[in-house]
């Protein structure tokens, strides 16, 4: 089973119950699942990965996880006619790499 995420362009991303049972497993992501879909539909920035030139990095700065103040990025892979995201943490900064948005 899955869950149709919206990303900043309104575009259709699943989530897979295997995903988020995956990125939940780590404890500072307990309790982050809305915040997955709020950073997708309204990311502060999106950088293309430089590993993988189908994958984009989500990021959404949030004030008081569990770990303090960090930076949630959602990696989301697009091929053809499917996006999907592949896995979600949190950093303290962004990873380098061109910056596609805004």
């Amino acid at each position: 089973m899955f869950k149709i995420l919206t990303d900043y362009q309104g575009r259709e991303v699943r989530l897979t119950d295997e995903r988020l049972a995956h990125i939940l497993l780590h404890p500072e992501m307990a309790n982050m699942e809305r915040e997955l879909a709020i950073t997708l539909r309204n990311p502060e920035a999106i950088r293309k990965s430089r590993t993988d030139e189908n994958a984009c990095l989500n990021y959404r700065y949030y004030v008081g996880t569990q770990v303090g103040d960090k930076w949630l990025c959602v990696v989301v892979k697009y091929i053809e006619a499917d996006a999907f995201v592949v896995t979600a943490y949190l950093t303290d900064k962004q990873k380098k790499g061109e910056q596609i948005w805004p």
